[in-house]
C-alpha cells in the first residue's frame, strides 16, 4: 500500500437494553471518537435486538439518554446504522431514517463489518 496509515474500524453494537449497556454503549462511542481520527480509526454504531426497540422509546430516563446520545452521535458524524427488518415490524422505519440512522439488513452488516476486519465492541 502507498498510505502511510491504514484506517481501521471500531464498532460499537449495542444490543442490550438494561440501562448501563445503554449509556456505556451511547457514550464510548464518543469518547472513541475524540482520538480516532489522531489513530487512523474510523467509528460506527450499529444498534440492534432489544436496545433497537429503545431507539423509539422515552419512558426511563435511561431511555432519553441513550436517544439523546444516539442523536449527537448521528450529528457529529458519526455512522449509527439499526437493522431495517426490525424497524419495518415495529414500524419504526421512518422515524430511525428521519433521525439520520442507516437502515439494513443486520446479516449484511455484521458480513461487512467481518470484511473490513473491524473491531466490534457489544454492549
Amino acid at each position: 500500500m502507498s498510505t502511510d496509515r491504514i484506517t481501521r474500524k471500531t464498532i460499537a453494537h449495542l444490543f442490550h437494553d438494561d440501562p448501563d449497556s445503554l449509556l456505556i454503549g451511547s457514550r464510548l462511542p464518543a469518547r472513541i471518537n475524540e482520538i480516532a481520527a489522531d489513530n487512523g480509526i474510523e467509528v460506527e454504531v450499529f444498534v440492534f435486538g432489544p436496545a433497537q426497540r429503545r431507539l423509539t422509546q422515552a419512558e426511563t430516563e435511561a431511555d432519553k439518554v441513550f436517544n439523546t446520545r444516539i442523536d449527537e452521535l448521528v450529528a457529529s458524524g458519526i455512522r449509527v446504522g439499526a437493522c431495517i427488518n426490525t424497524a419495518r415490524a415495529d414500524g419504526s422505519e421512518q422515524t430511525l431514517t428521519q433521525r439520520g440512522l442507516r437502515l439494513a439488513v443486520a446479516r449484511d452488516e455484521f458480513i461487512r463489518f467481518t470484511l473490513e476486519n473491524a473491531t466490534v465492541i457489544t454492549f
